[in-house]
C-alpha cells in the first residue's frame, strides 16, 4: 500500500528536493508534510494505493475533509502540498499519470483550457535566439505546438527518438503507449540548429533529446520555467500559457483548419474519438458558424 515504505521515502526525496532545489522554508516544508502524510494515511484506511489513485480518489479525499470542517485556506494548501508531490513522482517516473493534475480545491475537474490565438501563438515563437539556451527553447517551444504532445511525452523524449530523415518523432504516452508524429518544417529547423548546442551541454550517458544547462533531462517543471520567461519577452500573458496550453491550441488550430478530427485524434494519442472531441471543444464555434452558413434549413 502507498502508506508503506515507498510512499513515505518519496515523500522524503519530495521534500528534500524542496528544500535544496527550491529553497523553500522549513515551517513550508513541515506543512506539506503533515498534509501528505493525512493523505496516505486516509489512503491506507481506504484501502487504496496512492501510487495508482485516480482524481475521483482525490476528489473523495478533499470533499471528505471540506465535510470534516477543514477551511478553503486549508483544503487548498493540502491539494498543493499533493499536487507537487504527484508531479515529483511523475517526473521521476515513479507512476505514469497524474491524479491530481486536473483536481482543483472545489474537488472538481478543471475546465478545458483556453487556446490562444495563431497571432499570439506567432508573438511567442518569432523571438530570435540570443545564445545557445535561446536555441534550445526556441527548438522545445516549437516542438509543443509542433506536435500537441504532453509535457510528460517531451521530456521523457531521446534522441533516438528523432527520425530527421523521414521527419517523424516516437512519442511514448500514457500506458506506455507510443506512436509517430509528424515534425513540420519549423520544428526540424530548429531541431537542427539546436542539436550542436546540446552535444556541447550533455552529460556523459545522456540521452535524452531535451537537456538543462547542466546536461541532464529537462524537468517538466523546468519546462514551466522556459515558457513563463519567454513569455515575458514576448509579451504574451504568461497566465495565459503552459505547457498544456499548447497542446489545446495545437489541437483547435487544426481543426478551425479543416483536419480530420481523426488525424488530430492520432496526434494527441487519445485511445477514443470522445476524448478528442471533449478536449477540442472549443472549435465548436468554428463548426457551428460552417453549418450556419452551409445547411439550407439553419437559418430563416
Amino acid at each position: 500500500m502507498a502508506g508503506s515504505a515507498a510512499a513515505r521515502e518519496s515523500l522524503d526525496s519530495y521534500l528534500q528536493w524542496l528544500l535544496i532545489e527550491k529553497g523553500r522554508a522549513l515551517a513550508t516544508l513541515e506543512a506539506y508534510q503533515r498534509d501528505v502524510v493525512h493523505y496516505l494515511d486516509w489512503c491506507a484506511q481506504v484501502d487504496t494505493d496512492a501510487f495508482s489513485a485516480r482524481e475521483k480518489t482525490l476528489e473523495k479525499y478533499l470533499a471528505e475533509q471540506r465535510g470534516h470542517g477543514s477551511s478553503p485556506a486549508t483544503v487548498n494548501r493540502a491539494l498543493s502540498a499533493i499536487k507537487g508531490w504527484y508531479g515529483f513522482l511523475l517526473d521521476d517516473g515513479i507512476i505514469l499519470a497524474d491524479p491530481a493534475q486536473s483536481v482543483t480545491s472545489h474537488g472538481r475537474r478543471k475546465g478545458l483550457p483556453k487556446p490562444i490565438t495563431e497571432e499570439a501563438v506567432s508573438r511567442f515563437l518569432d523571438i530570435a535566439p540570443e545564445d545557445d539556451l535561446d536555441y534550445r527553447d526556441q527548438a522545445i517551444f516549437e516542438f509543443l505546438y509542433s506536435t500537441g504532445c504532453r509535457v510528460s511525452e517531451l521530456v521523457s523524449c531521446d534522441i533516438s527518438d528523432v527520425d530527421f530523415d523521414e521527419e517523424l518523432i516516437r512519442l511514448t504516452g500514457k500506458g506506455s503507449k507510443q506512436r509517430l508524429v509528424p515534425l513540420g518544417r519549423h520544428v526540424v529547423r530548429a531541431l537542427q540548429s539546436y542539436l550542436p548546442i546540446r552535444v556541447r551541454l550533455l552529460k556523459p550517458d545522456q540521452y535524452a533529446l531535451f537537456v538543462n544547462s547542466r546536461g541532464g533531462r529537462l524537468t517538466r517543471q523546468g519546462i514551466d520555467l522556459l515558457i513563463h520567461r519567454r513569455a515575458l519577452r514576448s509579451g504574451v500573458d504568461a497566465s495565459s500559457l503552459s505547457a498544456h496550453v499548447f497542446r489545446h491550441s495545437c489541437a483547435t488550430h487544426m481543426l478551425a483548419n479543416g483536419a480530420d478530427i481523426r488525424v488530430v485524434q492520432e496526434l494527441l494519442g487519445h485511445a477514443s474519438i470522445s476524448t478528442t472531441q471533449v478536449y477540442t471543444g472549443v472549435s465548436i464555434r468554428t463548426l457551428r458558424d460552417t453549418y450556419t452558413a452551409a445547411h439550407p434549413r439553419a437559418h430563416s
